[in-house]
């Protein structure tokens, strides 16, 4: 038998946790040089949970988009260096901008009063974050600041044009459906930033429409309604019965969300038959005027929809065209109807 040696056993390439001095995003394909700010922050509790939260909520229960809040993070990260590699406080506001996600992101925003852009920015100005930032000479609130749209960023952008956060949302969950049939490299190589938005030529914006308008009828389908609904009731359901401080409930992770709901007689059925079972949903369009009691009435919060320029110009003007098919969203359902069969 071969001698055991001490030799260490290299680090991944993508290197999440800032084991090495690079990071390579293995969608964008683009090296990041890490910063010590930025390997101690990855390092951080804020940044370590959001690798046990999905990016794409309860419709991970029902579709392959299980990849983590983190993984996103890090996309953006790396869009942020493809375009300003020197602009440090945007790298850290990119770094830090989804801290204050829920379990299962967006799935119950709203119950409790919980919002993650609020709690994003109290976890800013609270410890560990806080003294990571002042030790390297970051002000926190300026990152706050910088996350709220002052000054305009390529990060948040102005409202319905395409940003650096929304353009790695919908590309990588393009991937994952297996809707995305350009290199996402090759893809970035025709982008641009005008004026803090994300332009592209007339060919890859029609891509990035098609991939906007794939995500928008994926919300409203009935693999996002179905989980989302059950999800948000069972959530409401444990902060009503079991008196759970909604701060608490903010902080887990997916995994603990789910034990506290197998934990509590109240969620502990329902619980199961949504992991387990969730093929036995029924989703109609529309609210029920008369119902046995066996279902519930669901609204979406919102169907998310930007836009690109168009070599560097409005695309209502530039490709009005692609500017119908991104209206057209605005005729997708939004109320709906949903029981167990």
């Amino acid at each position: 038998m071969p001698a055991h040696t001490d030799q260490t056993v290299p680090a991944a390439p993508t290197n999440v946790v800032g084991a090495t001095p690079v990071f390579t995003d293995p969608l964008w394909r683009v090296p990041v040089e890490l910063r010590p700010v930025e390997v101690e922050l990855l390092r951080s509790e804020p940044l370590r949970r959001l690798h046990f939260v999905v990016h794409g909520g309860a419709s991970a229960i029902s579709t392959l988009q299980s990849y983590s809040r983190l993984e996103h993070t890090l996309g953006v990260l790396a869009l942020v260096v493809r375009f300003r590699p020197r602009d440090e406080l945007l790298r850290i506001a990119a770094l830090l901008h989804d801290i204050g996600h829920l379990p299962l992101s967006h799935t119950f925003e709203g119950l409790g009063g919980l919002d993650h852009h609020a709690i994003g920015s109290r976890l800013l100005r609270a410890e560990p974050i806080r003294g990571v930032l002042e030790e390297h000479g970051v002000d926190a609130d300026a990152v706050v600041s910088l996350l709220d749209g002052k000054p305009l960023s390529p990060l948040t952008g102005r409202s319905g044009l395409l940003n650096l956060d929304h353009l790695d949302s919908y590309v990588r969950s393009g991937r994952a459906a297996g809707r995305l049939d350009v290199d996402p490299a090759v893809l970035l190589g025709r982008l641009r930033l005008v004026d803090s938005a994300v332009s592209a030529d007339r060919e890859t914006a029609a891509t990035l429409v098609g991939l906007v308008g794939a995500e928008a009828r994926l919300h409203t389908s009935w693999d996002n309604v179905g989980p989302v609904s059950v999800v948000r009731r069972l959530a409401a359901r444990l902060l009503d019965d079991t008196g759970l401080d909604p701060a608490r409930l903010a902080r887990m992770t997916d995994h603990r969300f789910w034990s506290a709901l197998d934990a509590c007689a109240a969620t502990r059925t329902e619980s199961g038959m949504i992991r387990y079972e969730p093929h036995r949903l029924k989703v109609t369009v529309g609210h029920a005027s008369d119902d046995d009691g066996c279902g519930w009435d669901f609204s979406l919060r919102k169907i998310y929809s930007s836009a690109p320029l168009v070599d560097g110009e409005r695309i209502e003007g530039a490709a009005p065209g692609l500017a119908g098919e991104l209206d057209a969203l605005r005729l997708l359902p939004t109320d709906f109807h949903v029981r167990w069969s």
